[in-house]
């Protein structure tokens, strides 16, 4: 059992709550049973190490299963130990390494996707989660960040997506001209999320969201340059109907992501 909060390989773990660390490492901080269970069942092989309180470990007999399919060990550790490597204030008692393992974005368009979220220079963590989760729940085929948004491994986003993160294939660190004209090559349409674009309804009703779409999402602040509207094929916007001054990012996107999904699914009942 790990019981020094000091060691080194506890230090090691600890040291992946920093970008840098996790770079230079190409591993990322798992936190509590659910996101260890989603990362166990789809990902194999992904899990490099595995730490547990014992009380923690007897508690939550479906990871200790799938662990054991894995062929994956655990090694027990103190409370004490638990918190000197987890992020969280009141950690759940069980964390662990994984592999970082990003798809590429060419792999992405080649599989002929119909709908994908990009997102540029997102900057808070907990928006990015949540979008890789409205994509995840919306059927989306794979979400894509560009350079300058924020870490997908950083642990306040993995604890945000709530396991959606091992569902949906993402790349990292892409350009996003280049991303823009893959998605045209792909056949995609590129649909940009902007307060100075169209009203949304209007495109539903023109029946432009049953085609395959890359929704773009921009930073929280400033939206999306003038530049990058000129080369999207639409820029839409939500409708507000009550008085709020505008909608949170993820949560504008939560929408563009289902209103593709549901038109793209449409039955025609005549």
């Amino acid at each position: 059992m790990l019981e020094n909060p000091r060691s080194p390989r506890v230090r090691a773990v600890a040291k992946l709550t920093k970008r840098s660390a996790r770079a230079e490492a190409g591993l990322f901080l798992l936190e509590g049973p659910q996101a260890v269970r989603e990362a166990l069942s789809c990902l194999p092989g992904a899990i490099v190490d595995l730490f547990a309180t014992p009380t923690a470990w007897e508690k939550h007999g479906d990871v200790r299963a799938l662990a054991l399919e894995e062929k994956v060990e655990v090694e027990y550790v103190t409370e004490h130990v638990l918190s000197a490597m987890a992020d969280t204030v009141t950690p759940q008692g069980i964390i662990a390494t994984a592999r970082q393992t990003p798809t590429s974005v060419r792999d992405i368009f080649a599989a002929s996707p119909t709908l994908i979220a990009i997102c540029e220079e997102v900057r808070d963590p907990g928006n990015l989660g949540t979008i890789i989760r409205a994509a995840d729940a919306a059927g989306a085929d794979a979400v894509v960040l560009t350079g300058r948004t924020v870490d997908p491994y950083n642990p306040k986003v993995v604890r945000s997506t709530t396991g959606s993160l091992f569902h949906v294939p993402f790349s990292v660190g892409g350009d996003l001209d280049d991303v823009i004209t893959r998605a045209h090559a792909a056949s995609m349409q590129v649909l940009a999320a902007d307060v100075k674009g169209d009203d949304l309804l209007a495109a539903r009703a023109e029946g432009m969201l049953r085609k395959p779409t890359a929704w773009l999402f921009g930073n929280e602040a400033r939206g999306l340059e003038d530049d990058v509207l000129e080369r999207v094929d639409r820029a839409l916007k939500l409708p507000i109907y009550g008085q709020a001054e505008s909608l949170n990012l993820a949560t504008a996107a939560s929408v563009c992501l289902y209103e593709s999904a549901f038109a793209q699914r449409e039955v025609d009942t005549e």
